[in-house]
């Protein structure tokens, strides 16, 4: 299978947000909520003191450019209110009120400008990563895009060969559901097309804005972790069938698993108001399954050395806390400890969703590696499902 990678480039949404404004505009919208009195506690929870986004946390809160009059419009309400007994007088002074009250964004408002964004930023890393790895746009034979925020037809992979541009032959593959297990399962897509022709070159390119999931109505437990977990992150990578002066980790071996009867636990739903991230509180042990079979995975795959063979990087991005603890309870015995500080550190400025891994490897390539070091890189998502590779840095 072997795949070469080079280090990835990594942008960072360029708008810092602090978990403490987060915590002050949702009391200010919501000091009636069940778990007001314990939104402090819950913030500090999360481990996360501030994150990236593409647009600043003002263009997630404002109004819309609408207002409170049915969607029917002012004829409507006007006729549909005197035919209920209201006065002229009384329907003036309603219509009034109506179109003060402002409305929320429509899901136009809420993706247009966020598409602008990770189109900007997915340009931005794809070139970054080109240059890391010494390469031209004409050298691209494949490009391989996710983003699952902000849907759009065509995606980033037009935009892409568009605006680098790229050749009119490159083979385009955009993932746009992948979301969390980008990183992972296009790394493992790309050493399969390079496996086939080993002179290819595969650039990958996932950017995306979770903000756009924020959303200031919602007045749910759920939702509240969401605003305060996700960070907006553009990254990009090259891929190739033969090791490249710049390439630092070799992928050996790939591992995909679906957990079925689980697709309800965490979604995307669209609304008027945008897109919605939704939480089911079993979603961590869901996630917990997933690192089990990949233990049992790994325990096959060394059943002949299971006394000398550990990872010595695990760059994983499970989506909270919580499964980062499971991970380090349930690792095998004799594995030594800091196996997850990589994935730590990075998790502290947000969940980049399926740009993280990519994320975490750039910290550990920055800290150095020595040739030799052993990594597990390994992803979950909602599904659920879940992607790992190994291999060694070079």
């Amino acid at each position: 299978m072997a795949a070469y990678l080079c280090p990835p480039a990594v942008i960072h949404g360029a708008h810092p947000v602090k978990t403490s404004e987060i915590v002050d505009e949702v009391r200010g919208r919501h000091p009636d909520a069940a778990w007001a009195p314990r939104i402090d506690g819950i913030a500090a929870s999360t481990g996360i003191e501030a994150r990236g986004w593409m647009l600043p946390l003002e263009t997630a809160v404002a109004p819309g450019s609408g207002n409170g009059l049915p969607a029917a419009g002012v004829g409507a309400t006007r006729e549909a209110l005197a035919g209920n007994g209201f006065s002229g007088q009384d329907v003036d002074r309603v219509i009034a009120a109506l179109e003060a009250i402002p409305a929320p964004q429509t899901v136009q408002e809420r993706t247009a400008p966020a598409w602008a964004a990770v189109q900007s930023y997915g340009e931005h890393a794809a070139r970054g990563a080109l240059q890391i790895a010494g390469l031209d746009a004409a050298d691209v034979d494949c490009l391989i895009t996710s983003h699952s925020t902000t849907p759009a037809l065509p995606g980033l992979d037009v935009s892409l060969a568009n605006k680098l541009p790229l050749r009119s032959d490159v083979l385009l593959l955009p993932a746009t559901q992948w979301a969390c297990i980008a990183g992972t399962r296009s790394l493992a897509l790309a050493a399969d097309l390079v496996a086939a022709d080993p002179d290819r070159v595969v650039l990958v390119v996932i950017a995306e804005a979770l903000s756009t999931t924020y959303q200031p109505a919602d007045d749910t437990l759920e939702s509240l972790i969401v605003r305060l977990l996700f960070a907006d992150t553009a990254v990009a990578m090259v891929v190739t069938g033969r090791p490249r002066p710049e390439s630092v980790l070799r992928l050996d071996a790939a591992w995909n698993h679906t957990l079925h009867g689980t697709q309800d636990l965490h979604r995307l739903e669209t609304r008027a108001d945008g897109t919605h991230f939704v939480m089911d509180r079993r979603g961590p042990r869901a996630v917990q399954e997933t690192v089990t079979a990949m233990w049992e995975w790994l325990r096959t795959r060394y059943q002949d050395d299971p006394d000398s063979w550990h990872p010595d990087v695990l760059l994983a991005h499970p989506g909270g806390t919580r499964v980062l603890e499971y991970m380090e309870q349930t690792m095998p015995e004799g594995w030594p400890s800091g196996l997850l500080d990589y994935s730590r550190d990075s998790y502290t400025s947000g969940n980049r969703g399926g740009a993280a891994v990519f994320d975490i490897m750039r910290r550990a390539h920055d800290a150095g590696q020595e040739p030799g070091t052993r990594a597990v890189l390994y992803a979950a998502a909602p599904g659920l499902t879940a992607t790992a590779l190994e291999g060694e840095w070079l």
